[in-house]
């Protein structure tokens, strides 16, 4: 006995229309932007200095002081918050904290 020939089936994408380039100002919302001047240090931070945590994620806006530095390619920092917290934190968003005490008014 012989065997068939199988067919398949068309392929769904055979048939889309052809993709249309819209407005070149629109942005998808998947896709990352990456921060380079991560990479260029912003200021002289040693251990022991005081320094406010400025970016978005956890701890931010809590000073801390710096216990230790670590060069690469992107420059980082383990810092121990006021609450007792260590975190490594990119040394970019380290802001340098004032020096003088809050006054009460």
């Amino acid at each position: 006995m012989r065997k068939r020939k199988v067919t398949y089936p068309v392929a769904r994408t055979a048939n889309r229309p052809a993709r249309i380039m819209g407005d070149p100002s629109y942005v998808r919302p998947t896709v990352v932007t990456i921060d380079t001047s991560a990479m260029a240090p912003r200021g002289s931070f040693a251990a022991g200095d005081r320094v406010v945590i400025a970016s978005d994620g956890l701890y931010a806006g809590e000073t801390a002081i710096v216990e230790r530095l670590s060069q690469g390619v992107i420059p980082a920092a383990v810092v121990r918050t006021e609450a007792g917290r260590t975190r490594r934190v990119r040394v970019i968003d380290l802001r340098p904290a004032s020096t003088q005490a809050p006054t009460e008014s």
